[in-house]
């Protein structure tokens, strides 16, 4: 017998704080997945202070009213998907809410903001959050959590690299398609995060490295990356991950007073590719020196698009970079369709985390079920 198809919205706001993005998604399963609708809601700055703020030093009033705050900032991405798509909300099975992360310290807590009754409220459908808990629970970092969809939905014929450079930039290998053996997953470090946020110190009209055009005008400061590149993160075995508690305000300050100008954000270009390519080299088998030509590596998140980012990661991991839109469809929805599998999935009963990407005891089925 044929499964229904479930109907899915996924909700995705990154460590880079661009904004929500939200997927509409038609699962015929949990490999099958079809991509109906996109649409992102941007954060203006005065919404980027709020969650830049809340990462930083946010007092409890403040906490409480900007959980509240993304779950209205959720809504509003979801109906104009809903708008755009032509959809309605009696179609949809569920909505998958990822929140946003203020705080990761694994393996103490991963905290997400924003209040899912606000949107079981607004559309009358169950929503599906607080995902990462579960998994820190269970002894896991609690991310990356994305690797299930590039397991079911990314992966190839061949080994596969799905690499993707967001706020921070993480990793998936999977060897096949659909299968779990031999995938694994970690966060290589900083991915546009420092990128962005130094550049918006030297143009604040920029609201990142448009285009790497602030990055083509400086200059590495190699005695700077190669004390960055020290830093013990880079060595430590998988599974592993970060966030802007290590690579965020402190981080950024220091980088400011040491590298002030385009020389820190041409600098800090230099620190992604490097460390993404030297994650790559060291724990992806077979792309050591002599690299295996059928090992294809796609590039999502907002780095694939910098081309200072790509350029010079092409260049160090010697290895063809392909774009995730080339096999898929745009980049920008992969995190949010991501959710939305991993919301179908705790519905069904089945488990949402690859423990040999987050460390957890076991396989568990993720997040809590706000009812409509």
């Amino acid at each position: 017998m044929t499964e229904r198809p479930t109907l899915v919205v996924g909700l995705m706001s990154g460590t880079s704080l661009d904004g929500m993005d939200a997927a509409l998604v038609r699962f015929r399963g949990p490999d099958r997945a079809e991509l109906v609708g996109f649409y992102s809601r941007p954060y203006v700055a005065a919404e980027r202070r709020a969650l830049e703020q809340a990462i930083q030093c946010g007092d409890v009033a403040g906490l409480a009213r900007l959980h509240t705050r993304l779950g209205v900032w959720a809504a509003e991405a979801v109906e104009h998907l809903l708008v755009q798509t032509g959809a309605s909300a009696i179609e949809l099975d569920l909505i998958a809410f990822h929140g946003q992360t203020i705080w990761h310290e694994p393996p103490l807590v991963s905290w997400q903001l924003g209040e899912p009754a606000v949107l079981a409220e607004r559309f009358g459908v169950r929503i599906v959050s607080s995902f990462r808990s579960r998994d820190v629970a269970a002894g896991g970092e609690g991310a990356p959590l994305v690797p299930m969809a590039d397991v079911l939905l990314f992966g190839g014929d061949t080994p596969r690299v799905l690499l993707n450079i967001g706020g921070m930039a993480n990793l998936t290998y999977v060897r096949r398609r659909a299968t779990e053996e031999g995938a694994f997953a970690f966060d290589t470090g900083p991915g546009m995060v420092l990128i962005d946020s130094l550049a918006r110190r030297v143009d604040p009209t920029l609201p990142y490295d448009r285009d790497g055009v602030i990055s083509a005008t400086g200059t590495v400061r190699e005695d700077v990356l190669a004390d960055l590149l020290a830093d013990p993160y880079f060595d430590r075995d998988p599974p592993k991950s970060t966030g802007r508690e290590r690579f965020g305000g402190a981080y950024i300050e220091a980088l400011v007073e040491r590298m002030p100008g385009p020389d820190g954000v041409t600098t800090a270009v230099e620190l992604t590719a490097r460390s993404i390519a030297h994650a790559i080299r060291k724990w992806v088998p077979g792309m050591g020196r002599d690299s295996e030509i059928g090992i294809e590596v796609v590039v999502s998140g907002g780095g694939a698009r910098h081309p200072g980012v790509m350029r010079s990661l092409g260049s160090h991991l010697g290895h063809a970079l392909r774009p995730f839109e080339d096999l898929f469809f745009t980049a920008d929805a992969k995190e949010a369709v991501a959710f939305a599998l991993l919301g179908y999935l705790t519905v069904h009963g089945q488990p949402g985390n690859l423990p040999q990407a987050t460390g957890a005891l076991g396989p568990r089925v993720l997040g809590t079920i706000t009812p409509p």
